[in-house]
């Protein structure tokens, strides 16, 4: 497994990031990935089939410049932004036989989170389907989702712990399908901030999983930029980029074959 503590300014370069780490392990065989992140602008980000009139105020947020994105990830629609850190795993079903059911999933990385906060002080626990929560108030403070392929999930997942909690009022709206545990609680009532170092947090789940975390900044490579570059380009460019290496492989086949010949 490889670490990364990569940030990114802009929402879309943050959750493009997400899914070019997938990418890279389905198709580069770069294996497992372990990332945190933490956006410096304040956003809102819909799952994969959230609807934002049913989720969002939307006239608040357009009126206060609150970008707002899609992941895709299923899940509800959340608000991110400083305080609220990220954490990411791609992992191979192979390695971990838990991860082939979708509820065992969600338990079993839930549980390796929760075990890393307890070095931070914080005991929590896990409520299906995919919350982890304060043990003694039943509060909120992480939700995860994940996006699925044949061999590997994408498993993100948050941590409010200096997160102004007013701004989840002022542009989500009640979710009409809510965790049964919540028990009608308003947002003020429902989530908290945690508090913990998030240093701390970082170097204790890494390593669970067997990894060194040091401070300091982190770039991507290479490959990973190149690939975070694709996901930026609108999707006719892209296609044609797509169309353009196709070409490129047909006439390195055709030269290769009449060089048999």
């Amino acid at each position: 497994m490889q670490i990364r503590d990569i940030s990114f300014d802009t929402p879309r370069e943050n959750l493009h990031f997400d899914e070019v780490l997938l990418q890279l392990a389905t198709k580069q065989s770069a294996g497992e990935f372990l990332r945190f992140w933490e956006s410096p602008q304040t956003f809102i980000v819909l799952g994969r089939i959230g609807k934002e009139n049913e989720d969002i105020y939307l006239e608040q947020a357009k009126a206060d410049h609150i970008p707002i994105v899609r992941r895709t990830s299923g899940g509800g629609t959340v608000i991110q932004g400083p305080g609220c850190l990220n954490f990411t795993f791609v992992l191979d079903k192979r390695r971990h036989p838990d991860l082939a059911d979708l509820r065992k999933s969600y338990v079993w990385i839930s549980s390796k989170v929760i075990e890393a906060l307890q070095a931070c002080g914080i005991q929590a626990i896990f409520k299906p389907i995919s919350d982890i929560a304060l043990a003694a108030s039943g509060k909120k403070f992480s939700g995860n989702a994940q996006h699925r392929s044949r061999q590997f999930i994408l498993h993100h997942g948050t941590i409010l712990y200096d997160f102004n909690l007013n701004l989840i009022s002022r542009y989500l709206k009640i979710p009409q399908d809510v965790p049964r545990y919540r028990q009608g609680r308003s947002h003020e009532e429902f989530v908290t901030n945690i508090s913990i170092q998030p240093m701390v947090f970082k170097q204790s789940l890494a390593s669970l999983f067997g990894l060194s975390w040091t401070a300091g900044p982190q770039k991507p490579s290479s490959q990973e930029l190149f690939y975070l570059t694709r996901k930026q380009i609108p999707y006719k460019v892209n296609l044609l980029w797509s169309i353009y290496a196709l070409l490129l492989k047909l006439i390195d086949f055709l030269y290769a074959k009449s060089a048999v010949t």
